[in-house]
């Protein structure tokens, strides 16, 4: 057993723990029940804890695992769910008040399969308002467990909260212009971002749905893997889902990366880039090809239009999604999310078409790009964490906005997945945050690469300073 406090072991630890009887999914749960009442009035990262239904659930699994049912290895592993997730056992908010007591009539496909495959569900985790950049006035935002002083990410940030501070063994975020990356990155975490339509859509509540990707937030790459083999593939309900079969993303992660070409452009990476980030990624850089990749420098596509473009497009899509209640209960929104909802019904046919047509000329480039590598390596964040005090100066700047999404909206436009990963810490002791990116339904070479590089250092067990 490693010497990890029980709240910070691995999935795959705790589940070969209680396959081989040294533990219990009862006990475990517990232990987290406690440490959420403990810590999470602190750090807000639940929205709904369900205390009563998780311990039910467990102790089902204690009963199926001793009768030698195994369902894989989520089972009896305690969860959390973003609450964009719908959830007939709990509200489903979305981030919003006109939500808040919300009951859907069936539960998102992604929550159904994570608990056929036997997670315990903890809680609904708190999000920004409507899953964009900021909370409601109503809400208390959730603090970084690192440093409360300091940014969270957005939107997922209960997601990032929880699982960083141990309240949850893996969580359930979602990304639209970099909401699983962002809070990962400001948390210590490591998220998997698929491919669009690799992780059913269907009962979760949508921000910009050609935008949306759904997918875990992990401690390490062998975590995330676990998560994503279970909510990953085809669903009937969701008719964008991706056909193509779902790999054991776990069965070759420790092969190693040897030969692996990862492509690297300096002047996408580093111009304009703070130094910390950029000697943390060339520090990360040598020790991939130290692991035996093949380093290759490599143009990227040009990318600051489309960047430019991002708040427009998800601005209509956020429009299209909210015309139930927008402007019907426009009194009962945020202001930033009102503001870009207002901007999506303002813009016209034309701009729409602008914004579609440059999509498609950088998905293509990507797209050849990956025929010569296999993955690029970049920045999750042109610069570390910020604090909430400069966040509040950014606000003020569309500039800084997008400066910020220059490493994750392009690949919410291209459907490309991306693994984020913790590659060091920033002088204020902050972690800082790298990406590799890869083509279409490569997230086995993802975990495989991400798990390779957690293999050779330890930035992913590094935990921010609670005990």
């Amino acid at each position: 057993m490693s010497a990890d406090p029980l709240h910070y072991k691995s999935i795959t630890e705790i589940s070969g723990l209680f396959r081989h009887g040294e533990l219990q999914p009862s006990e475990v749960t517990a232990a987290m029940l406690n440490r959420i009442a403990e810590l999470d009035g602190r750090f807000h990262g639940y929205a709904t804890v369900l205390a009563e239904r998780a311990m039910a659930q467990a102790k089902r699994c204690d009963d199926e695992i001793a009768k030698g049912i195994w369902r894989g290895p989520l089972h009896g592993v305690p969860i959390g769910l973003k609450d964009l997730c719908y959830t007939t056992f709990a509200p489903t908010a979305g981030g919003t008040t006109i939500h808040a007591n919300f009951v859907p009539s069936f539960n998102a496909t992604i929550v159904d399969r994570l608990e056929r495959a036997g997670a315990v569900t903890l809680g609904k985790l708190k999000m920004t308002e409507g899953a964009y950049t900021s909370h409601h006035p109503n809400d208390q935002a959730p603090l970084n467990p690192w440093n409360i002083d300091y940014w969270v990410g957005s939107s997922s940030s209960g997601s990032g909260v929880a699982t960083s501070a141990g309240l949850c063994y893996g969580s359930i975020g979602s990304d639209t212009g970099g909401s699983i990356r962002f809070p990962s990155a400001t948390c210590g975490l490591t998220g998997i971002k698929p491919t669009w339509g690799r992780v059913s859509r269907h009962g979760v509540f949508p921000l910009a749905d050609s935008l949306d990707h759904v997918g875990p937030m992990c401690r390490s790459a062998a975590d995330a893997a676990a998560m994503l083999g279970v909510i990953a593939g085809a669903d009937i309900n969701d008719p964008t889902t991706l056909r193509a079969p779902v790999p054991n993303y776990l069965a070759g992660l420790g092969d190693g990366i040897r030969g692996l070409r990862i492509g690297v452009d300096r002047k996408y990476t580093q111009e304009g880039i703070d130094s910390q980030v950029v000697a943390a990624l060339n520090d990360a850089e040598r020790m991939l090809a130290d692991l035996g990749a093949d380093i290759r420098e490599i143009k990227f596509p040009a990318y600051e239009k489309l960047v430019s473009m991002w708040i427009p497009m998800c601005s209509i899509e956020t429009a299209e999604a909210h015309l139930g209640t927008y402007p019907s209960r426009k009194s009962e929104y945020g202001p930033d999310l009102a503001q870009l909802i207002e901007q999506g019904r303002s813009m016209s046919g034309i701009e729409i078409a602008a914004v579609h047509h440059e999509r498609l000329k950088f998905s293509g480039g990507l797209a050849a790009l990956f025929g010569d590598i296999d993955l690029l390596l970049i920045p999750t964040m042109p610069v570390p964490i910020p604090t909430l005090t400069k966040m509040g100066e950014y606000g003020a700047d569309p500039n800084v906005l997008l400066s910020i999404l220059r490493f994750t909206a392009v690949f919410d436009f291209s459907g490309s997945p991306t693994i984020t990963l913790p590659m060091g810490l920033a002088s204020d002791n902050m972690p800082l945050s790298m990406q590799l990116v890869g083509p279409h339904l490569s997230e086995d070479v993802l975990a495989r690469a991400g798990h390779a590089f957690q293999s050779a250092t330890d930035w992913h067990i590094r935990r921010p300073p609670l005990e």
